[in-house]
C-alpha cells in the first residue's frame, strides 16, 4: 500500500510575501506563478512500523532531528491515523532550502501522494488548500502553467487556494542561475514574519501587488514581454526592499547575485528583451522569449532552462 505524487516547481511572477494568518498560511495578497517544466518533486509514501517516520531525500535518509524531517513529520500529523508512522521517499530536482521553491513542489507532491495513498479523490481546490497548510506557495504547485493564488477573505481559509489560468505562452522562457545551493541562513517563513512585523516599507506592499498583478495578468493574455518584464522585475525588487528595511535586516543577496542583475541591466540597455525575478534566496531566474535563447545561453552558460 503506497501513494505517489509529482508536482512542479513554481516561480512567482507576482510574489507571495506576508501572512494574515501564520497557522493557516493565509496570505495578505494574491499572487501569480509560472511552472518550471521538468523541475519538481516526486514523493512516494507508505505506512510503516515504528514510532518515527522514516524520511529519505534524494536517496539519503534524513535524521529526524533535522529541520526538513521535523517539518514534514509535523505536517503528516495532520493526516496520520492513530499509531501509524510513514516511510516517505522524496526526490527533488532542485536544491532544498536555497530559494528555488523546493518546499512548494515538495508539499504539493506529498499532498498528491497522500491523496493517492488514502483514496481521497479530492478536487483541485481541496488539494491546493491542504498543500497551503504545509507551505503557502505549495498551493500553486498543485497545477502547472500560469497559476493564480487567490488570497481569499474568510478566516478559515477555505476561499484561499490556487487556480490555473487558461492562457498559454509557449515562447516565454524561464531559466535559473544556480549561484548557491547552500541552505538559506534564515527561512522564508521567519524572514516573512520579521518583514511584516518590523519593515516600514511593508505597508506599501499590498498596493504594489494589486497593481503588478493586474499588469502581469494582462501581459500574459497579450503575450507582451515588454509589459510583463518590468512588472515582474519591479515586484521582486520591491519584495527584497521590504526585507532590507526589516530589523534586523534580511538580505539573501550574494556579490554574484548583484553581478548577474547588473549584467541583465547591461544586456537590456543594449537591446535584449531580458528580465529577472528572485525569490527569498540568492539565485536569479531569467525571463525572456525563445527567440533569444542562443544569446541567453552565450551570456549565461550555466543557466538551467
Amino acid at each position: 500500500m503506497r501513494g505517489r505524487g509529482h508536482a512542479p516547481v513554481n516561480i512567482a511572477l507576482c510574489k507571495y510575501w506576508g501572512k494574515r494568518d501564520k497557522e493557516l498560511n493565509l496570505p495578505v495578497t494574491s499572487s501569480l506563478s509560472m511552472s518550471m517544466t521538468g523541475l519538481g518533486a516526486t514523493t512516494e509514501i507508505r505506512p510503516c512500523a515504528g514510532t518515527h517516520d522514516r524520511i529519505t531525500l534524494n536517496g539519503q535518509e534524513v535524521d529526524p532531528s533535522q529541520a526538513f524531517a521535523s517539518r514534514l513529520s509535523a505536517y503528516l500529523h495532520l493526516f496520520r491515523p492513530t499509531g501509524i508512522s510513514f516511510e516517505v521517499d522524496t526526490t527533488s530536482d532542485v536544491p532544498v532550502g536555497a530559494g528555488l521553491a523546493s518546499s512548494a513542489a515538495g508539499f504539493a507532491a506529498i499532498v498528491l501522494a497522500l491523496n493517492d495513498l488514502f483514496g481521497w479523490e479530492l478536487d483541485p481546490p481541496s488539494l491546493s488548500i491542504l498543500a497551503r497548510l504545509g507551505s503557502g506557495s505549495a498551493c500553486r504547485s498543485i497545477h502547472s502553467g500560469f497559476v493564480e493564488w487567490q488570497a481569499g477573505e474568510r478566516a478559515d481559509g477555505m476561499d484561499s487556494y490556487a487556480t490555473p489560468l487558461s492562457e498559454e505562452w509557449p515562447e516565454l522562457m524561464i531559466g535559473w542561475l544556480p549561484l548557491s545551493t547552500d541552505e538559506k541562513p534564515i527561512s522564508s517563513r521567519e524572514a516573512m514574519l520579521r518583514t511584516v512585523e518590523t519593515s516600514r516599507l511593508y505597508t506599501a506592499w499590498p498596493e504594489q501587488v494589486a497593481n503588478d498583478l493586474a499588469i502581469i495578468k494582462q501581459a500574459i493574455t497579450d503575450h507582451s514581454l515588454e509589459a510583463l518584464g518590468p512588472a515582474v522585475e519591479s515586484n521582486a525588487l520591491a519584495m527584497h526592499a521590504t526585507m532590507w528595511a526589516a530589523w534586523p535586516p534580511v538580505n539573501y543577496w550574494l556579490p554574484e547575485t548583484l553581478a548577474v542583475l547588473q549584467q541583465v541591466w547591461k544586456l537590456r540597455a543594449e537591446g535584449l528583451a531580458l528580465y529577472f525575478t528572485m525569490d527569498a534566496g540568492p539565485n536569479v531566474k531569467l525571463i525572456y522569449q525563445k527567440q533569444d535563447q542562443p544569446t541567453i545561453r552565450q551570456a549565461f552558460p550555466e543557466i538551467h532552462i
